[in-house]
């Protein structure tokens, strides 16, 4: 079992930055990797990034990539989603997710746990 909190959302500004926080905590940590996901009204939930514990693997949706960074922090059992460059079309509710890390990651089915969101607005 696993469980994921997620803080750091909030109404910005276009250009702006945000930083997410995803705690994780639970057993087996190391055979995940925490995906981060973003969901906007009307539309269905769409991948943002990913990052194994050991911290390889990381990957980047093409909408996201040269301003968003996925870092993760092991003694805090953290994974951040650094958000430089913000613009009205990223605004969403973001939510962390784990996956077994030998899972595809692009699947949204493969990802046993879910937090429970955050939102990001970013008004023009």
């Amino acid at each position: 079992q696993v469980q994921l909190v997620e803080s750091g959302g909030g109404l910005v500004q276009a250009g702006d930055s945000l930083r997410l926080s995803c705690a994780a905590s639970g057993r087996a940590l190391i055979n995940y990797a925490l995906g981060w996901f973003r969901q906007a009204p009307g539309k269905e939930r769409e991948f943002v990034a990913r990052i194994r514990w050991s911290g390889t693997g990381i990957v980047y949706a093409d909408s996201v990539k040269g301003r968003f960074t996925i870092s993760r922090d092991n003694a805090k059992n953290t994974v951040y989603l650094q958000m430089n460059s913000l613009k009205p079309e990223d605004t969403a509710v973001y939510y962390c997710a784990a996956v077994p890390s030998w899972q595809d990651y692009r699947e949204k089915g493969n990802y046993l746990y879910w937090g429970q969101g955050t939102q990001v607005t970013v008004s023009s």
